[in-house]
């Protein structure tokens, strides 16, 4: 049983006529505020690159678009290392308090990520998806009665190569899920110290029914726990002012601090 207490009140989550478009950006928002000498140290470890007029180094193509690529996938890594999963509820805490912090939940780390794409010069833009909480169900086994009933996502898309380039959600990162599908280990259950943002380098996580794992494995299929698809927003920001984020405020004030210290997997 989850609960609708906690969500924003007077928020319609559904997808309308028709899905949003966005054509993405690169410019800093309050969220990935990637500007910040801190983001800045880790997008140089990354291998992020930037021109003084807002380009990525050279004049695109499929050669840039794979170098972009590479970055992406060390940007993830040293995210991994750098920021311990928590559950913060907070998703509109700015990149470069994360960092600070060096704690972050699965949203605030995939933020982290396109923060880093923007200074690298990567467009980025997020689909927004409104998932089930009870997918969250094996996480807090004791707590379910407290559980939103909704989880507002915001899904990042890349576009590596800029104008020229196709957008790529953060879900084929590390190859097409038809490839990550077919991995032994199965797909994603949202159990144990494993995150979606850990997820994303070894299995498929396929909000759109299109793949299916290995019999003996856990499906990869989590489009039945996808409630609506809001469209694409140009960044979290403005999915969130539009949305509003998962919790109510008093809500995030009360639950920020003491969940925003417990380790993802805790129990």
């Amino acid at each position: 049983m989850t609960s609708s207490l906690l969500r924003p009140r007077g928020r319609a989550r559904t997808a309308g006529d028709r899905p949003r478009a966005a054509s993405g950006s690169t410019l800093p928002t309050p969220i990935l505020d990637w500007e910040h000498p801190r983001v800045g140290r880790l997008a140089s470890a990354a291998g992020a690159t930037r021109t003084p007029d807002g380009g990525a180094g050279d004049g695109g193509g499929p050669a840039l678009a794979t170098r972009q690529l590479e970055m992406l996938r060390r940007a993830h890594r040293l995210i991994t290392a750098a920021v311990r999963p928590v559950y913060s509820v907070r998703d509109d805490r700015p990149v470069s308090e994360v960092l600070r912090r060096g704690r972050g939940s699965c949203s605030q780390r995939l933020a982290v990520l396109e923060c880093v794409a923007r200074a690298g010069g990567v467009p980025t833009r997020v689909r927004g998806l409104v998932v089930d909480g009870a997918l969250w169900y094996p996480r807090f086994p004791r707590l379910r009665r407290i559980v939103p009933d909704q989880v507002l996502l915001a899904w990042p898309e890349f576009r590596p190569g800029g104008a020229d380039g196709a957008w790529l959600p953060v879900s084929e990162l590390f190859g097409e899920l038809g490839e990550l599908s077919a991995r032994p280990g199965g797909g994603f259950t949202n159990a144990g110290a494993e995150t979606l943002f850990e997820a994303l380098s070894r299995t498929a996580v396929d909000w759109d029914g299109t793949t299916v794992c290995p019999a003996d494995g856990t499906s990869c299929d989590l489009s039945g726990s996808v409630l609506a698809d809001l469209g694409h927003f140009d960044s979290r920001d403005e999915l969130f002012a539009a949305h509003g984020q998962t919790l109510c405020a008093a809500a995030r004030l009360v639950a920020d601090p003491v969940l925003g210290r417990r380790s993802a997997g805790a129990r």
